[in-house]
This record gives C-alpha cells, sequence and structure tokens, in this order.
C-alpha cells in the first residue's frame, strides 16, 4: 500500500468473506460485496452467489472471475474520513495539486480513503491561488472531498501555528473571493466568530455552501452559541486554539456539546489533548465527534525541519511545534493510529470506528453514501486485523496497492 494506484473494473464483483464487519450500527459477522464503485450487499452468515446485472456478465477480475476475500474474521470497516488534514509525505496543502500525490498515499495506506486537504492563514490573493489549486485536485481525483480554510479570520490571541501577518477580519469581499476561487469544492472554513464581521462571514459562508466551523476563537459561551444558531456546524480541534471549559465560563466547547447541530474535530494523538479530557469529549457527544489527523508535512516521514504555511516547523520525536517554541503545529497523525488510541482510551471498537467514518461523513452532509457499511453507499473499506493494525484498503471499489 505505498502508492495510492487503484486495481479494478467497473462492473466488477468482489466479495468480502467470514469478516467482523464494523460501523456505527455495530458489529457482526458476516459478508459484503462491492459491484463497481458501491457496496452492493451486506449480509450475515454465507455470502450467496453474485447475482448477474444486465451487460456486466456479473462483473468479474481481470481473469475474468468473480474476486473473492477470505477476510478470516478478520474486522472490515468503512473507509476513514479525514476532514481536516494539511499534508504529509513531506508536502503540503500549499505545494501544489501535483505534488499532494505523496501526503494522499501516505494517508491512504493507513486507511484514509477520503480527505478534505487544508490549507492555513495567508493573504486572500495566495489563500485564493491554494484554494484553486485544491479544486483542480478535487475535480480529477475523487477520493478527494475538497478543500478546508484554516484561516485568515482568526483571532491573534488564539493563532496557534498560523502567520500573524496573514489575519484579519473577514469581508464579504473576502468571503466571496475565497469561494469563488475554490469553485464549489471548499467544503469547510475554520474562523472565529467574534472578529468585526464574523456572524456576517459564518452566514455568506454557509449560504454559499461551505460549512463553518467555530475555530482559533476567543468566543465565548454565548458567541459560540450564536455562532450555531447563524449556521456554523462545526468545532476546529476541540480543546485546542479556544477558551477553556471551565465551570463558570464554559466556552465554546460546552456550547458545542450541548447543540446537536454541531460536529467536533478532535486529535487524538496524545498530544493536542490529554486522553481523559478526549474520553470526556467523545462520551459526552456520542456520534458528533469526528477523529481528524491535523496532519502536517510531516506525517509518513521523520523528525526535522518543516514549513507549515509561512512558518518553520521542528519536529521532534514526532511532535511537531512552531521553531523555537512550544507552539504545537500541527501533528503527525494517520487515522489508523487515532483508533488505536481510542481503543485504548477505553471507547468500544463501534464507537472509535463512528469518530472515523460516520461522525465526519454526517459532518459534511455525506452520510448518505458514505461512512457505513450498507448498500449504496461508497466501497471504501479497511480490513484490520487483531491489533487494528491496517492490511488492506479498498477505495471506490478498488483495492489500493
Amino acid at each position: 500500500m505505498a502508492t495510492s494506484r487503484a486495481t479494478g473494473t467497473a462492473g466488477a464483483t468482489t466479495t468480502f468473506t467470514d469478516a467482523r464487519l464494523v460501523d456505527a450500527t455495530g458489529e457482526r459477522r458476516g459478508w459484503l460485496r462491492l459491484r463497481g464503485d458501491r457496496i452492493e450487499a451486506v449480509g450475515q452468515g454465507a455470502a450467496p452467489a453474485p447475482t448477474p446485472r444486465a451487460g456486466d456478465g456479473g462483473g468479474s477480475d481481470a481473469a475474468g472471475a468473480d474476486v473473492v476475500v477470505d477476510c478470516g474474521g478478520a474486522y472490515l470497516t468503512p473507509g476513514f474520513i479525514d476532514i481536516h488534514s494539511h499534508g504529509g509525505g513531506g508536502v503540503s496543502a500549499e505545494d501544489g495539486a501535483d505534488a499532494l500525490a505523496a501526503a494522499l498515499a501516505v494517508h491512504r495506506a493507513h486507511g484514509t480513503t477520503r480527505m478534505v486537504l487544508s490549507a492555513v492563514s495567508a493573504p486572500i490573493p495566495e489563500l485564493a491561488r491554494t484554494l484553486a489549486g485544491l479544486a483542480d485536485l478535487t475535480e480529477r481525483d475523487q477520493l478527494v472531498l475538497g478543500s478546508h480554510a484554516e484561516g485568515p479570520f482568526l483571532a491573534h490571541g488564539r493563532k496557534g501555528a498560523h502567520d500573524p501577518a496573514a489575519l484579519r477580519a473577514p469581508t464579504p469581499a473576502d468571503v466571496d473571493a475565497l469561494v469563488e476561487a475554490a469553485r464549489g469544492t471548499m467544503r469547510q472554513v475554520t474562523l472565529a466568530p467574534e472578529l468585526p464581521g464574523g456572524l456576517d462571514a459564518v452566514r455568506r459562508f454557509v449560504a454559499a455552501g461551505v460549512r463553518v466551523a467555530v475555530g482559533h476563537t476567543e468566543v465565548d459561551y454565548a458567541g459560540a452559541r450564536a455562532a450555531f444558531d447563524a449556521g456554523a456546524t462545526l468545532l476546529t480541534h476541540a480543546f485546542n486554539a479556544m477558551s477553556p471549559l471551565l465551570h463558570r465560563a464554559p466556552g465554546p466547547v460546552a456550547a458545542a456539546l450541548e447543540d446537536p447541530r454541531v460536529t467536533l474535530e478532535l486529535v487524538l494523538d496524545g498530544v493536542h489533548v490529554h486522553p481523559a479530557a478526549a474520553l470526556v469529549l467523545l462520551r459526552a457527544a456520542p456520534g458528533r465527534v469526528a477523529l481528524i489527523t491535523d496532519a502536517m508535512a510531516a506525517t509518513g516521514m521523520g523528525d526535522g525541519s518543516y514549513r507549515l504555511g509561512a512558518l518553520d516547523v521542528e519536529v521532534r520525536d514526532g511532535v511537531a511545534l512552531v521553531a523555537g517554541t512550544e507552539t504545537i503545529a500541527g501533528s503527525t497523525l494517520t487515522l489508523d493510529v487515532a483508533l488505536r488510541g481510542a481503543v485504548a482510551d477505553g471507547l468500544s471498537l463501534v464507537e472509535a470506528v463512528t469518530a472515523l467514518t460516520s461522525a465526519p461523513a454526517d459532518a459534511l452532509g455525506e452520510g448518505s453514501w458514505l461512512g457505513r457499511l450498507a448498500p449504496g453507499h461508497a466501497g471504501d473499506l479497511v480490513l484490520l486485523d487483531d491489533a487494528l493494525t491496517v492490511t488492506q484498503v479498498w477505495a471506490a471499489g478498488r483495492r489500493l496497492d
């Protein structure tokens, strides 16, 4: 699985037998059949013979025979979905569509079959160019779901690993410029709603079909509730770069937890959030916490010097920090590591898989065809051994080699 090259034929069937099927609906022993790029059928017990469809001869592999994968009791889950990732394999979203093949290969090898690629804060013309490049990639790679602009409409006091010179309050012209550059492929934007024009920007992005995330913000509890009422439906990497959850000042985390419309992103790498706090979040909002990587260029690489937007980053012992500081600069996480961490911290496998699959799919409004093992859903699958190590990955019905 070193590359993302896919193999398979459009009308072929692939039947997975003797699998422990795990998704948001639970765990059961059974079988699953793919036809083309979708799940055709799922069941318990022994798999029936495939039913031919007119014109496809029942589906076949390159040798003319239906493909059967004996899972031998291994876990079979939906493909993982990462809605917040800056890169990997030595490259970032700002490096351009062609360079991002290296980042996609790293994450796909670890079970992430669909991704939203995130850009950091930059001057509006520069960020617009990055979003246009990500639109090009989205249009030619069906596994890329679109882009995420993390900034530049962020609070200076909560900037994290964002260039302070690029931060600004939003204007209608800024919003329109980014939306137009993305050509309908921007899936989410992170902003601080307390900035001048912040709530108007929330409404303007939502009207353009962009999910809005509250993040990198000084907003209080009441202000966060106002942002969610204005249409924001996400909280960017909960607990990080925002007002803390305090008993007399509960802040945006509490506002997000109590609002069933909101999905909370969580970086479960043992660095961004203490495991005990992460478990509180996961228990308080079942099905509404989406595990993300917030991965930067060093993911899949080694320690050393990297760039995140305009900033120098040093990675030491796998932890990414803005050079010369103790400020976290994204992560080197992959979602399979997050899965194992969630289970080790006390979640059931079903709960952990939900946070990697249906929760992010639902957050993007794509739950009708992504993130579940159900007929009509995308043929995105991950085979895991008993140690929850990824052994094989399928995306859009094709095995990734």
